[in-house]
């Protein structure tokens, strides 16, 4: 799915045999990935579970339109060779693989997308994948049942599939989902929880309950000279402390890390140079409602939080070094990301300059609704209850229990939240979270209203050619940091520590646990087992 080696054999001058260097891709053996979100896997159907946990399984087996590329960090065509735009940027006409099979055999045509997607868009079978087809036309009768198909998917012949959309905009962000992945139209649907078939680089072998899945090499995979792997055992492990012990021991290849394993490996000197770290598209914040407050209507205010918290001593005392520093919304991850942007400086002064322009020199105080994460909740509220009180603005924790806090914050019940949100990867998405249009139950959380923005906003909606979308998008990301309807505390880094002979390995922003299966090779120093 993500293309970024390529293989080649080097035949040594000394000898008639073939040596492999160290960054050159060599075929054959296994690779023990660990699934460190669950102690099971819930099901096989991908389409069934929006769960992390099943993706691991859903990277390996099957194949969505489109795939995330981790290194240019946008969605690109994975089971079309091109497709054709129409002018209005509604039409898409695909012109899909011709060499893409099932591992039953069955070659990949339009039939296959128009399956999988009416499965998909059925309302009755309440699956998780539908919410993404929302975007193409006709979907919502057909899920109703007010249509006997989906008006908006077209077969033109075997290999031309046509989508038209709702409205003109990228379907690669929401059609590269796993949950969309493309089923063959021949095998019974019950089969995929069992036995599921795929047009991965991998098939299935076997699962062992509560312990593992194995899948090996495809042969007839579309991308030649893939995968390297022979195998992949997906291992269940859940608990930190036990993947910890099978990497030190040499038992599984890579681990995610929480904060006490990150500093821990960055202190061994053994394992502190083989970490994958990337920043996940979360935005970890503080909002502040412009409607409970009247203080946060001033958007001087809300810059001067920015600049009385000392947020980089806090990611490194409780967070432990295991994120990085947010400039704005959206993380470094995203496509309209403003690399040249700089984040609010600690600065007290200039917060209480602008407290007293704003009219506040003698303070005031707000509340904070947090959960007991520690990465993100009451400790980190009481980090910054010191930072504040020196400006003269007093914070009162107010503690919820974590499933309670998306209800609360959506029903506006709040004088501010602290939070880790979904900022990616589609930046126009993300993007309508500050839209004034957007209500306050979807992500408009704090309530935020602006003219200027909205204008800035619109135009991205309106923008046909996707370069000059994207510096829309940026302009509005820039926006937002100067409004501040937020703090801007970090975004979540997420880090897998792998074993030296492990390579192929991306930074993916979108969820560093999910890794191109086809991609990755182990080199001769891996031990005899993996060989």
């Amino acid at each position: 799915m993500f293309k970024t080696l390529s293989l080649a054999a080097v035949l040594s001058l000394g000898t008639a045999t073939l040596a492999w260097s160290a960054d050159e891709p060599r075929h054959g053996g296994t690779f023990n990935f660990t699934a460190p979100y669950g102690s099971a896997f819930s099901t096989l159907d991908t389409h069934s579970s929006p769960n992390i946990q099943e993706q691991f399984l859903t990277f390996a087996i099957h194949r969505s339109l489109y795939s995330w590329d981790s290194n240019a960090n946008k969605p690109v065509l994975e089971l079309a060779d091109s497709v054709d735009v129409s002018d209005d940027g509604t039409t898409y006409t695909y012109h899909l693989k011709k060499n893409a099979v099932f591992h039953n055999g069955k070659p990949l045509t339009a039939d296959d997308f128009i399956f999988t997607y009416e499965r998909l868009a059925t309302a009755s079978n309440a699956l998780s994948g539908a919410s993404y087809l929302s975007i193409i036309k006709g979907v919502e009768e057909f899920g109703s049942g007010a249509a006997t198909e989906i008006s908006g998917l077209k077969k033109i012949d075997d290999n031309t599939l046509e989508v038209t959309l709702n409205a003109a905009g990228n379907p690669g962000f929401n059609l590269m989902e796993a949950t969309t992945a493309i089923y063959p139209s021949d095998v019974p649907l019950e089969q995929q929880a069992i036995n599921p078939v795929g047009l991965g680089a991998f098939k299935f072998k076997e699962h062992i309950p509560g312990s593992q899945i194995v899948v090996e090499r495809f042969d007839d995979y579309y991308e030649e000279g893939r995968p390297y792997l022979d195998r992949v055992n997906i291992i269940v492990m859940a608990e930190g402390s036990a993947r910890d012990v099978a990497f030190r021991n040499k038992e599984i290849d890579v681990s995610i890390l929480g904060p006490v394993q990150y500093s821990a490996y960055q202190a061994d000197p053994e394992l502190k140079d083989n970490l994958l770290e990337v920043a996940e598209t979360f935005t970890r914040n503080i909002g502040f409602s412009q409607t409970q407050v009247e203080a946060f209507k001033d958007k001087r205010v809300r810059q001067a939080i920015n600049y009385a918290i000392n947020s980089d001593l806090i990611i490194e005392r409780l967070v432990k070094g295991k994120a990085v520093r947010a400039t704005s919304w959206l993380p470094l991850g995203s496509p309209a990301f403003d690399s040249e942007a700089k984040p609010y400086p600690y600065d007290p002064e200039k917060a209480k300059e602008l407290l007293k322009e704003a009219g506040y020199e003698d303070g005031f105080e707000f509340e904070v609704t947090a959960t007991p994460n520690e990465s993100w909740g009451v400790p980190i509220v009481e980090a910054i209850l010191p930072m504040l009180a020196e400006v003269g603005v007093t914070v009162r924790p107010r503690p919820i229990e974590s499933a309670a806090l998306g209800s609360t914050v959506q029903s506006g019940n709040f004088q501010a939240y602290i939070w880790s949100n979904l900022t990616g990867p589609d930046p126009l998405t993300v993007m309508r979270c500050f839209w004034s249009q957007t209500p306050q139950s979807a992500c408009n959380y704090t309530a935020y209203s602006n003219p200027e923005y909205d204008k800035i906003y619109e135009a991205a909606r309106a923008e046909r050619d996707p370069d000059k979308q994207l510096e829309l998008l940026k302009q509005a990301n820039n926006f937002i940091q100067e409004e501040a309807p937020i703090w801007f505390f970090n975004y979540n880094k997420a880090v897998m520590a792998h074993q030296p002979w492990v390579h192929g390995l991306v930074p993916n922003a979108t969820e560093l646990a999910l890794q191109p299966y086809d991609d990755i090779w182990i080199d001769d120093t891996a031990p005899e087992s993996r060989k």
